[in-house]
């Protein structure tokens, strides 16, 4: 696997002294001023924190009114991952092909309808079923939401409105959590499906009125299928997009096992009430956004974004060895207070690695933005879907499982980061070269 290896570009060359650049250039500086683009763009990102955090004070209620085992409710949310991981990889390459705006509606209109199926699901088996349509189609959001940044932004720039829609998307983990616990004062699970398909319904909308497209037709791939496969493949024969991409990926699912397991061993092991867990999720949600901005508002053109997530990757692998010692009772028995600081810590170390890695592995891509948005995104959506049921696998009495999840992953991000982005060589180009044609 070489440093630079080839990507597939799209047919037409969009260098600088191409035809494209007259097209590109108004674009982007027509965008950069559009705050209703920036929003729009953040609730494309905070579409899989809300179909997930929201849902997350309810799992405890739905294992009992479906009289199904914790590790069978937990595959909702696997479910749910793994359709937003396959689901990008099909929608990525399209939104290279058929531009960004077309495929994104097709699938937040999917997603409405399957997100209203949920709240209709008499069983277990159904509601995992329709979650992993939503999933599917919720895809369309988040992958083509990273393809418009690309399209927009270069180095630097990316990084920066990376974190800026850290800041918009990362409302969602604190405002949904929150809103799933009310809704379960007033009505059951099935009322924050309810609520999610309002959610859904109005975003589309205002993806419909507000966001236009941003790949010129100049600028698209002519070929099929065949063609986005040797796209995928030219991408993954570079190392370092590849070291970024798996780098990125255990990282999520380190954030995934939290999510997935922390209402259970907040709620059930240390005896949290539904509303105290969504203010404790909502507080580290705020400590991964003001991170976030730290990072892109003062490290981000001052540091070598490297450095920034070397620290980052250090200081999860650190709160995940905390994590462990805790669970196994190595410092005897501890309350909720320790767990929820080293928890607090963790989340807040995400806010410097998961936009890093995003930006680190896109500016090497600009000829594929749509196909290396899928893979970032299939990358870290199947990790995390793999991590879920492992987390719940001894039972609900034990945090043991979670801590050992989220040490390994750490342990996997850190390695790729180190053995396959190899930080410390200085490289004269983020951009891997692709040939002139398909």
């Amino acid at each position: 696997m070489s440093e630079r290896g080839p990507a597939t570009a799209p047919s037409h060359d969009s260098s600088p002294e191409s035809p494209s650049a007259p097209t590109t250039a108004p674009l982007k500086a027509a965008r950069r001023t559009s705050l209703l683009v920036t929003f729009v763009l953040g609730g494309l990102t905070a579409l899989p924190p809300l179909s997930m955090d929201m849902y997350l004070p309810a799992l405890p209620q739905v294992t009992d009114a479906l009289h199904s085992p914790a590790a069978t409710i937990q595959l909702t949310l696997t479910a749910c991952l793994a359709g937003m991981a396959l689901g990008q990889l099909v929608i990525g390459p399209m939104s290279d092909k058929w531009g960004r705006r077309r495929p994104l509606l097709v699938g937040m209109v999917v997603y409405v309808l399957a997100t209203a199926i949920c709240a209709l699901a008499p069983t277990a088996e159904l509601l995992i079923s329709f979650r992993l349509l939503q999933g599917l189609a919720g895809a369309a959001g988040v992958v083509i939401a990273r393809a418009v940044v690309r399209d927009l932004y270069d180095d630097d720039e990316m990084a920066r409105f990376f974190s800026t829609l850290m800041l918009i998307s990362g409302a969602a983990p604190i405002v949904a959590p929150l809103i799933g616990g009310q809704v379960l004062r007033f009505a059951d699970w099935r009322g924050v499906f309810v609520v999610l398909t309002g959610v859904g319904t109005v975003l589309t909308l205002t993806v419909w009125r507000g966001l236009g497209e941003t790949l010129p037709p100049e600028r698209r791939h002519t070929g099929g299928v065949g063609s986005a496969l040797r796209t995928m493949r030219g991408l993954l024969g570079d190392r370092v997009f590849t070291g970024y991409t798996l780098t990125g990926g255990f990282a999520f699912a380190v954030l995934f096992s939290y999510i997935s397991a922390s209402p259970f061993v907040v709620q059930e092991i240390y005896g949290a009430s539904p509303q105290t867990f969504s203010l404790l999720f909502g507080l580290n949600s705020v400590a991964l956004i003001l991170v976030g901005q730290i990072n892109g508002k003062l490290l981000v053109g001052r540091v070598r974004l490297d450095k920034v997530l070397a620290v980052g990757l250090a200081v999860v692998l650190s709160s995940a060895v905390s994590l462990l010692l805790m669970a196994t009772g190595v410092f005897g028995e501890v309350g909720l207070i320790p767990i929820a600081t080293a928890l607090f810590v963790l989340m807040s170390a995400m806010g410097i690695v998961l936009p890093n890695t995003n930006a680190q592995a896109l500016m090497r891509t600009p000829h594929a933005a749509g196909s290396a948005s899928a893979l970032l995104g299939t990358s870290s959506f199947l990790v995390g879907a793999i991590a879920s049921p492992l987390v719940g696998i001894a039972g609900e009495d034990t945090a043991v499982p979670m801590a050992l999840v989220q040490l390994v992953c750490a342990v996997l991000s850190a390695s790729c980061f180190l053995v396959l982005c190899r930080p410390w060589q200085q490289r004269d180009a983020q951009t891997a070269p692709a040939p002139a044609g398909d």
